[in-house]
């Protein structure tokens, strides 16, 4: 990995440090996580501060030169079946973030890096919105699948990031950031489709896959729990505990609920099966 040539300081700038003394794993750490990381002699610390400064990273220089190479790795993640093979280094993803951080351009990646997830979800809205009304569970899952799946490789090599900037500048962190930005840009615009097609499936057993409709439901749920009341009974199949204990008082509505259920299952031609039959143990 490419050795950094900074340390944080309280104020979470990089001063000058030797390559030699540290991994960028030891790096870029408050004063107060431990006294002797990172330390060199002052004579060490003078003798690099020239050859540090020699190497500030520019706004251009980010611009033209570290933000094309992540965006171009971002976009491959974003884009990449989870079963596709990983043709990118993380650790030189992780390398050019840590050096982005260390010469305090947080921000402007910070930046970058939300209108770059913002432009890809838009896009995914679209061809949400373009696609068939009936497929719409499933494709809405796969996108769902996919993005969840790209954040578990983006927030840990934007770790740096996250921490001298997000938690320590904004008080927030980084995978809440861009889960609701799907929230925002994907899944709100269509939910008003979305919660009736999940009803009608859920209705007619079968006519989307169990799995299907448990990750969305649960999906959903992650997403923005505020959208369980626009459809209780969907989300209480699969979230547990969403509904208030049960009170003896209701015994009786409940139990009139589930013979409901029961009447309306037979009608659709799900058979309880005979139930006079001994099973074939006891035959013998």
């Amino acid at each position: 990995m490419e050795e950094m040539q900074g340390v944080e300081d309280d104020n979470h700038n990089c001063r000058a440090q030797a390559e030699s003394v540290c991994s960028p794993t030891q790096v870029c750490v408050d004063h107060d996580s431990s006294s002797d990381t990172c330390e060199s002699t002052s004579a060490l610390l003078l003798n690099s501060t020239a050859k540090f400064h020699l190497n500030v990273m520019t706004a251009e220089e980010y611009k033209t030169v570290y933000w094309p190479k992540l965006e171009r790795a971002i976009e491959h993640l974003l884009t990449q079946s989870p079963m596709d093979h990983i043709s990118i280094s993380y650790e030189q993803i992780y390398s050019q973030v840590y050096k982005c951080v260390c010469q305090q351009h947080s921000e402007l990646l910070y930046n970058d890096l939300m209108w770059k997830i913002r432009s890809h979800l838009e896009q995914v809205s679209s061809e949400l919105q373009a696609g068939p009304a009936e497929d719409l569970i499933e494709n809405f899952n796969r996108a769902l699948t996919r993005y969840t799946a790209a954040l578990h490789c983006i927030v840990p090599v934007f770790i740096y990031m996250n921490k001298f900037y997000i938690e320590t500048k904004l008080n927030r962190d980084l995978r809440d950031d861009l889960m609701k930005l799907f929230s925002d840009h994907v899944a709100e615009k269509h939910i008003g489709t979305l919660l009736p097609l999940l009803k009608k499936a859920h209705s007619m057993p079968f006519q989307v896959k169990p799995s299907t409709m448990e990750s969305v439901v649960k999906g959903l749920y992650a997403l923005r729990p505020d959208w369980v009341p626009l459809a209780p009974a969907l989300f209480s199949r699969f979230i547990p505990q969403i509904h208030p204990p049960a009170l003896e008082s209701q015994l009786l509505f409940y139990a009139d609920q589930d013979k409901k259920l029961q009447m309306e299952l037979h009608q659709k031609g799900f058979s309880r099966g005979d139930q006079s039959r001994k099973r074939a143990s006891e035959e013998s």
